[in-house]
């Protein structure tokens, strides 16, 4: 089950689980919107994987026992611990590779 962070790892803006803007990678790695455009360039800065919208979980239980209500979102803050030079140079480098061949 998706963990749903609760902040975008590069600028820190929140992210609550019912948030359009986020995007993940398959490791879960969480950012906003504008830093995928603005620094990735669809290039996770942790795993090189590509970013996708991340999932809407339903606020409300339409099955019993499925929903925010049973499975809420994380509350831990995840940041970055490469620097923004450290981004760049990573994501130089892979930015050219097609997703599926990385």
């Amino acid at each position: 089950m998706l963990a749903l962070r609760p902040n975008c790892e590069i600028c820190d803006k929140d992210l609550p689980a019912h948030s359009t803007e986020a995007m993940i990678c398959s490791y879960e790695c969480t950012y906003c919107k504008d830093c995928v455009e603005q620094y990735l360039h669809n290039v996770c800065t942790n795993c090189g994987g590509s970013l996708a919208p991340r999932p809407i979980r339903p606020r409300q239980s339409y099955r019993p026992g499925v929903g925010l209500e049973f499975q809420p979102a994380q509350d831990q803050r995840v940041h970055t611990r490469w620097s923004m030079e450290e981004i760049k140079k990573f994501t130089a480098q892979l930015i050219a590779i097609a997703p599926e061949l990385r």
